[in-house]
């Protein structure tokens, strides 16, 4: 796997969050997230790049994916990218399992529950509609906790400028949009919410990369029946394996480590208002994989979110205080 030198970053990363649960197991969830992710600046430059590389990577990886789709289907393309990710995860990280509490294994499952239920809700909903307007769709989870976790006025102020311009680039999509494909996207994106949570805690109660590799197992213990029910040996050919590997490596195995160290160094209310640059990137990796079109409506909505991120980040970004 490629991101040998990420996991020697995560076991300093994991350092300093490692005991920040301990002071905040009774407090409620937001005050958790806090309390795991929150670091000495609000606008690490580190984290913030760490968000963006994730999100090129899986946004592009989403792409390639969608081109698998007719050989392998939505079910069966998602088996390959979670089963393949969690083999070169256990492999490269090597978890250590023993010593664990039912509290460490509780989040682990719940956060392998929370990935693969978003893959597969996902995948699920650009089978059935644009990529851009999926995303569109699936980021307003994101938005939502960003705004739970909000404490001061501007960082309502930043995630409703996003959600206008999240609404904003799904302008021309939506009314094309499937029921069930808008369904299984906003499913998505709940699972999203879900996964910025559980993301958080795994990654304070595993050192390095740990946490996410457990939880990429569970992931594809869920997800296996489905795709080999509904792929059969297909997922065994060489070309499809093979692309089932570069779609693992760019929208799992990369992001999801990226991720989890960035939340390591950003309060979780302002990675939630940077992962709306999502749409943005999927636009763009719509265009250039997948032949689909910007509208000049969609550059302004792409403005919106970039604009509303840098804010989130210049003020300290929601959920710190």
């Amino acid at each position: 796997m490629t991101n040998a030198n990420v996991r020697s970053q995560g076991s300093t990363a994991a350092a300093a969050p490692a005991a920040a649960p301990a002071a905040a197991h009774s407090a409620p969830v937001a005050g958790r997230i806090r309390a795991a992710t929150a670091p000495a600046s609000a606008g690490s430059p580190a984290g913030i790049l760490l968000v963006l590389a994730g999100t090129v990577s899986v946004q592009f990886g989403s792409a390639v994916a969608a081109l698998l789709f007719p050989r392998a289907g939505a079910l069966g393309v998602v088996t390959l990218r979670v089963a393949l990710a969690a083999v070169l995860l256990l492999v490269s990280c090597r978890p250590r399992l023993r010593g664990r509490s039912r509290t460490d294994w509780a989040v682990a499952v719940a956060f392998g529950l929370a990935l693969g239920g978003m893959n597969t809700f996902f995948y699920q909903a650009i089978d059935r509609i644009p990529l851009g307007p999926a995303v569109t769709l699936e980021v307003l989870g994101p938005l939502l906790l960003s705004v739970v976790t909000a404490r001061r006025a501007a960082s309502w102020v930043w995630a409703a400028l996003a959600l206008a311009g999240v609404f904003l680039l799904g302008q021309g999509g939506f009314d094309q949009l499937s029921p069930a494909g808008t369904g299984y996207a906003l499913a998505a994106g709940g699972m999203w919410a879900a996964y910025i949570i559980c993301s958080s805690r795994a990654g304070a109660r595993f050192p390095r990369l740990d946490g996410l590799a457990v939880a990429m197992a569970v992931a594809a213990l869920v997800t296996l029946p489905l795709g080999i029910s509904s792929a059969g040996t297909t997922l065994l050919e060489p070309e499809v394996l093979g692309l089932g590997l570069a779609v693992a490596l760019l929208s799992s195995g990369v992001p999801y480590a990226l991720e989890l160290l960035a939340l390591r160094r950003l309060p979780a209310g302002t990675f939630a208002v940077l992962m709306c640059l999502a749409p943005a990137v999927a636009a763009l990796a719509g265009f250039l994989v997948l032949g689909q079109t910007l509208s000049a409506l969609q550059c302004l909505a792409i403005a919106l979110v970039v604009a509303a991120s840098t804010g989130a980040v210049r003020t300290g970004g929601a959920g710190k205080g």
